[in-house]
């Protein structure tokens, strides 16, 4: 089975996002801000991390930089989820180590098909 951190401040969305990904049999945990995500990156292994780009404490992209310094977590997938879609926020996300972008608002069959075809793709 595959882990999952969600790290989205919007408890609404963390909400949506948790029960669409664990009724497709997903395990999740979940980060209201950037910190709380940093340190559930540094002590447990996850598959996938699903990230905001706007959040408190440390940015979405903060995080992403921080994560892909440690090169104990280049297995670990990342797809920013925000609604600053446009090019160059895009362009940043991946800049920064994201492996995925998607643009908010998402329909949970857009985000579930989305991490399905990740984990099929690195063998999740």
């Amino acid at each position: 089975m595959a882990r999952i951190l969600l790290a989205e401040d919007e408890e609404v969305l963390r909400m949506l996002v948790c029960d669409t990904l664990e009724d497709d049999g997903y395990e999740l945990d979940e980060a209201c801000d950037g910190e709380e995500a940093l340190n559930k990156i540094s002590s447990t292994d996850y598959d996938l991390v699903l990230i905001d780009y706007m959040m408190p404490v440390f940015t979405g992209l903060e995080v992403i930089a921080k994560v892909r310094a440690n090169p104990d977590n280049n297995h670990v997938k990342i797809m920013m989820l925000s609604a600053k879609s446009q090019y160059s926020d895009q362009e940043a996300a991946l800049a920064a180590g994201a492996d995925y972008f998607m643009a908010k608002p998402f329909s949970p069959i857009q985000l579930s098909e989305k991490v399905e075809e990740i984990l099929e793709q690195n063998g999740i």
